[in-house]
């Protein structure tokens, strides 16, 4: 029994270690197909929306497609490089998204958000920058 349970072990091993492979061309591909599928999935959710109601969706959707691709790329060739890339996709996206919704307010209040929006746009940045490359 315990042999058995040794050569399972062994063997699911072996397929964790086959299974952390790198990405092949046509895995890539595929999954490029997919972020893009998704996108229009996004967009057409969008569509139902009025007003910034639906502008903040957009970006939102634009933003979840720009990182999905940087992310993929880090898959498919993952570097220092790449991993930059995905930091500072996911840094415009979150600024970009907050300051739509800005566009929600007026006034003081407004101009608030705008403002807390580039700090923390202008923060990930210089978090970014210190990343090795």
């Amino acid at each position: 029994m315990k042999k058995h349970l040794l050569v399972l072990a062994f063997a699911s091993c072996g397929l964790v270690l086959t299974s952390a492979h790198a990405m092949t061309k046509d895995e890539y591909s595929v999954a490029k197909q997919k972020i893009s599928a998704d996108y229009d999935v996004a967009k057409a959710k969008c569509d139902t929306l009025k007003d910034n109601a639906k502008d903040v969706c957009m970006k939102e959707a634009k933003g979840a497609e720009n990182v999905a691709k940087a992310e993929l790329e880090q898959q498919y060739k993952p570097s220092p490089r790449h991993s930059k890339k995905v930091a500072e996709e996911k840094a415009t996206r979150t600024y970009d998204v907050a300051k739509e919704k800005c566009d929600d307010l007026a006034g003081d209040a407004k101009s608030a958000c705008v403002n807390q929006a580039k700090a923390d746009h202008s923060a990930a940045k210089a978090s970014i920058k210190r990343m090795k490359s």
